[in-house]
């Protein structure tokens, strides 16, 4: 299996676990131990990372579908009586994916033999 295929596994994986973080009931999140914030950059910002490894030639498409996740996790938030939708958490989750992208990019602009195969 090469990178772009483990990686592609790992996104919609931690795609995955980012849902049920999100909209699972609070007791039921799991919790890493640190900054609530530190969490949500860390999480949106590895799966950002992996997606733009998996899908160089579409990363601005990827960029746009990690931010439309974030909005839309965040704001299905408000159908849970427990959870809350707030806009810090979001602007911490979209920086989290941009940042995340924008090193998936890089990384695989800046790899031997990569000519490029990021097209923006």
């Amino acid at each position: 299996m090469n990178a772009r295929r483990i990686a592609s596994v790992l996104a919609w994986l931690l795609l995955g676990v980012i849902a049920y973080s999100t909209l699972s009931p609070l007791d039921l999140r799991p919790h890493m131990g640190s900054s609530v914030q530190i969490e949500r950059f860390g999480a949106f910002g590895l799966t950002g990372l992996m997606f733009a490894i998996a899908y160089p030639r579409h990363v601005l498409a990827v960029l746009a579908a990690m931010l439309a996740a974030a909005i839309g996790l965040e704001l299905t938030q408000m159908l849970a009586a427990d959870r809350h939708a707030r806009l810090i958490d979001l602007a911490v989750k979209m920086a989290g994916a941009g940042c995340g992208v924008g090193a998936g990019w890089l990384l695989v602009s800046l790899l031997p033999g990569s000519s490029r195969k990021s097209r923006a």
